[in-house]
């Protein structure tokens, strides 16, 4: 186990198999997530009423980076089903965690750039090249930031791709250099 764990009880001793059976649930947890670095368990026995039976809470508090996950359920009569339950909600909620990790990491892909190396403005289009040598044909509606009549050979473009009838084209153009 590489994360730091504390077990603490409150208001009762903790045998050595409740002990065991927490840190098997940590351990399951960190081989789920091995983000996790740091975990605190407390069980905990609330002072009882004279007509109820013995209740135990488990309270699972979890470093990760950038926040702290901290889960806090019903008690419950029977032990083990009290961390069975603690733990079943810490799996979820690092699941949310990690699903949140995933959404913030977007990966794109980055604009393709060229310059342009013809220009036809009687007919209205042009092309550029991209840094391997591939032409790319544009036309003058493709042209976003400037006016197709004042584009230059060798302005740098940046543009978005996709197959044409006759071959690769620009559906969008941006001039971002001159």
């Amino acid at each position: 186990m590489k994360l730091s764990l504390q077990i603490t009880s409150r208001n009762f001793e903790l045998t050595d198999a409740i002990k065991a059976e927490i840190t098997e649930k940590v351990e399951k947890l960190e081989s789920f997530c091995e983000q996790i670095l740091k975990c605190r368990v407390v069980v905990e026995s609330p002072h009882r009423h004279s007509h109820d039976g013995r209740l135990y809470n488990v309270n699972i508090d979890l470093k990760v980076p950038g926040t702290e996950i901290v889960v806090k359920r019903e008690p419950n009569e029977d032990l083990y089903v009290a961390i069975r339950d603690s733990f079943n909600a810490a799996k979820r909620r690092l699941e949310d965690y990690l699903e949140h990790l995933r959404r913030e990491v977007k990966h794109h892909e980055e604009t393709p750039q060229g310059k342009i190396t013809a220009l036809f403005p009687d007919k209205g289009y042009g092309f550029l090249t991209k840094p391997d040598g591939e032409e790319v044909f544009f036309h003058q509606n493709s042209v976003l930031n400037r006016n197709f009549e004042k584009l230059k050979l060798g302005m740098k473009v940046r543009f978005s791709e996709e197959m044409g009838t006759k071959g690769p084209q620009a559906s969008s153009l941006r001039v971002f250099g001159d």
